[in-house]
């Protein structure tokens, strides 16, 4: 005796289709935390904002005050420095062009040794090295700037540049302020940038393999392109950490005004002038005081150019996986 499954019953035609159920994902009580959480990220990302605003409030109306008295082509373009002298002159290019030969010589030790780091640690060292190494390079950033400082005066320049190498320098020069400067940033180019090529996916370098290149030409011509952005990004972090510098610059430099013509030479950062005027005797509202509100918007500005020209650099080469 054979029994048959009843069958189904077929699916209505016509009519409407009973619409499906809504799910709402609103708690039926109100949650008090993640309301006093989202209070807490909106304030801290007012708090941010406000802060930078207050900030170019603080340089603005002071520079202002400046620029009433003192030409802005006269700032921008002098070759002499001289506020606190008898013959006053207020040509900011003497700080600029320390800054730079600073910033230069920094940039030319960092970014070579930060880059050959991160290329180390990110493909040739095994994870053991790897874990110990790049603690102990970070380190190098844990190092306040008024140590590093006294390193350049007392040893780099004397010992370093002066006894092995025979380079005559003074005591103060941007040679030795550059290389000390240099040595503080190159935690940060290794770490972002190890990072960015530790990103790139492992398929890429095994695909690059597979063509029968080797490890030193997927780094090259693979990791080191599919990272570029990341690269790019710790390069120009370490570009602005070297422009606004201040105590090894301070200590090291000098504090002498002058056009810089060479890495030997002493000479006056922005920072640094701004460092050894504000420690000074200046009266409040007087030219001499509003001096450091200009040179320190001037600084402002350059920092800002050079934050944008990065982030355009880093939206134009992003490559994401």
């Amino acid at each position: 005796m054979s029994s048959s499954a009843p069958s189904a019953a077929p699916p209505r035609q016509g009519g409407p289709r009973p619409s499906p159920p809504v799910v709402s994902l609103r708690s039926s009580r109100p949650r008090y935390g993640e309301k006093i959480l989202y209070a807490g990220l909106v304030l801290a990302a007012g708090v941010s904002i406000l802060t930078t605003v207050g900030i170019v409030l603080s340089l603005i109306f002071p520079a202002i005050r400046f620029f009433q008295e003192v030409s802005i082509g006269e700032f921008l373009t002098g070759t002499s420095w001289t506020p606190r002298f008898a013959d006053k002159s207020y040509g900011v290019l003497p700080l600029i062009t320390g800054t730079m030969w600073t910033t230069a010589i920094a940039l030319a030790v960092s970014v070579p040794m930060g880059l050959g780091a991160a290329i180390y640690l990110s493909e040739y060292a095994a994870p053991r090295v790897r874990k110990t190494l790049k603690p102990v390079l970070e380190l190098l950033a844990g190092v306040p700037s008024v140590v590093y400082g006294l390193f350049a005066v007392t040893f780099v320049g004397p010992v370093i540049l002066q006894g092995v190498f025979g380079i005559n320098v003074g005591t103060f020069s941007v040679l030795a302020a550059g290389l000390v400067l240099g040595v503080m940033i190159i935690p940060t180019v290794a770490s972002l940038a190890e990072d960015a090529m530790s990103a790139v996916p492992r398929s890429l370098r095994e695909a690059s393999y597979g063509l029968g290149a080797n490890r030193m030409r997927t780094v090259l011509r693979v990791v080191f392109p599919a990272a570029i952005s990341g690269i790019a990004a710790s390069i120009v972090l370490a570009l602005s950490r070297a422009v606004g510098e201040t105590m090894i610059v301070a200590m090291a430099a000098g504090g002498q005004a002058r056009m810089v013509g060479s890495a030997t030479e002493e000479g006056q950062t922005m920072t640094g002038f701004i460092a050894a005027t504000a420690m000074g005797e200046s009266v409040q509202g007087t030219l001499a005081y509003n001096t450091l509100f200009a040179v320190g918007l001037t600084l402002f500005v350059i920092t800002l150019l050079i934050n944008l020209i990065s982030i355009k650099l880093v939206n134009k080469f992003r490559e994401v996986y």
